[in-house]
């Protein structure tokens, strides 16, 4: 009996420690489980710390910027690396036409800008609801959306800009990997992006509204002295940059104090009207035509060279030749003068567009002054300027 009773008291000892060794075992791996579910939480909220970061640098950035051309590079190539992604683009409308004279006035290339599309409100925006559309790339819904590009992202976020009840149009991000946006995720962080971005658009559009008013010559309704001065010096450096000429055309209505004292400010108004619109007219969209003062208008031509700049003032000056304006019942004709300087970059690196600029508005003038001096209504050239002068 009491052999057995020792027999039963040594197995229960072993199943003792059995137990406590399982149970240490249990313990053991216990703890590895979570604190390999700690460190996945912790690489979780790093990571999410850090895009957060990145995210607000990108608000900060964009929140400072100050001009429609610098909120459009920065959403479309900033973008891209802020928020690793692939492919975005931008679609705004542009009923009346405005965005696309506020970037040609500041000389910015929509034809080589990748993503930026601009649209008249009826097309493919009006296709989607104004909520945003996330999930996995559909041909027949996203195409528009992201047009002109080698390889369609796989996921998207097409995401509708508004403000105050406008639409303004929308912004769309594109990933190679499926998985990135998917129809289930949570939409706080695009929703909130969305509302930033339409801000910095809508401020930005209202500033350039103003910048534009403060830039037009009421009479005529061309850009002003001012629009001149400053675009001036942002076209030099564009000439440097891509080594190609710029060349300044310099117009003066031949005889104009005569016209105001027979046909009164009315009628000079009137001349200085159509003269402008004629000159205008002749010139590209991306060429910089401003009234200079009085009677006085110029025109820069990027990428314009000393023979082509003469052939254009020549073709402006026989177009200004064949105007009949009627004023009071009665028929005028009026001609101009006209000076042309040429600038050409050369290897030498400089950061002085003033003095250049300065010098190639000299130069036409010297050649206007000519023009005057010879008969008027004719077309003289004022030679190349280059970098340094004297050569």
């Amino acid at each position: 009996m009491i052999e057995f009773f020792f027999k039963e008291l040594l197995g229960l000892r072993d199943c003792l420690n059995y137990s406590e060794n399982n149970l240490e075992e249990d313990l053991t791996a216990g703890l590895i489980a979570l604190q390999s579910h700690l460190e996945t939480m912790l690489e979780r909220v790093q990571k999410n710390s850090a895009i957060l970061q990145k995210f607000q640098a990108f608000e900060i950035r964009l929140l400072k910027l100050n001009s429609l051309p610098g909120t459009i590079d920065h959403l479309l190539e900033e973008g891209k690396n802020y928020f690793d992604l692939d492919v975005i683009s931008l679609c705004l409308i542009d009923e009346t036409g405005e965005i696309a004279k506020t970037l040609n006035n500041y000389g910015y290339s929509r034809s080589s800008k990748n993503g930026l599309i601009l649209v008249d409100g009826k097309g493919p925006l009006k296709s989607i609801a104004i909520e945003p559309y996330v999930g996995i790339y559909e041909h027949t819904r996203c195409a528009d959306f992201f047009p002109q590009i080698e390889k369609q992202p796989t996921s998207v976020a097409i995401i509708p800009l508004s403000r105050h009840g406008k639409y303004l149009g929308t912004l769309n991000l594109g990933s190679y990997q499926l998985d990135r946006f998917a129809d289930n995720m949570a939409t706080d962080f695009i929703e909130h992006l969305s509302s930033v971005v339409s801000i910095c658009l809508e401020n930005n559009l209202h500033i350039e509204e103003i910048r534009q008013v403060s830039y037009i010559d009421a009479l005529t309704g061309v850009n002003n002295r001012r629009f001149l001065e400053q675009r001036i010096d942002e076209e030099l450096k564009r000439s440097q940059r891509n080594a190609e000429p710029l060349s300044c055309q310099f117009f003066d209505i031949d005889f104009f104090k005569s016209v105001n004292d027979k046909h009164g400010h009315q009628g000079g108004d009137l001349v200085l009207s159509l003269v402008a619109a004629t000159i205008k007219h002749q010139l590209r969209d991306n060429d910089v035509f401003a009234r200079y003062g009085g009677e006085e208008f110029v025109a820069l031509l990027s990428n314009i060279d000393e023979a082509k700049a003469l052939e254009i003032a020549e073709r402006i000056r026989k177009a200004i030749q064949t105007l009949v304006i009627a004023i009071n019942d009665i028929s005028i004709s009026v001609t101009v003068s006209i000076g042309v300087s040429t600038y050409m970059p050369d290897s030498a690196s400089i950061s002085i567009e003033g003095e250049i600029a300065a010098r190639l508005i000299k130069s036409a003038d010297f050649a206007l002054y000519r023009a005057k001096h010879n008969g008027r209504n004719r077309v003289e050239n004022g030679g190349v300027v280059f970098n340094k002068q004297g050569l």
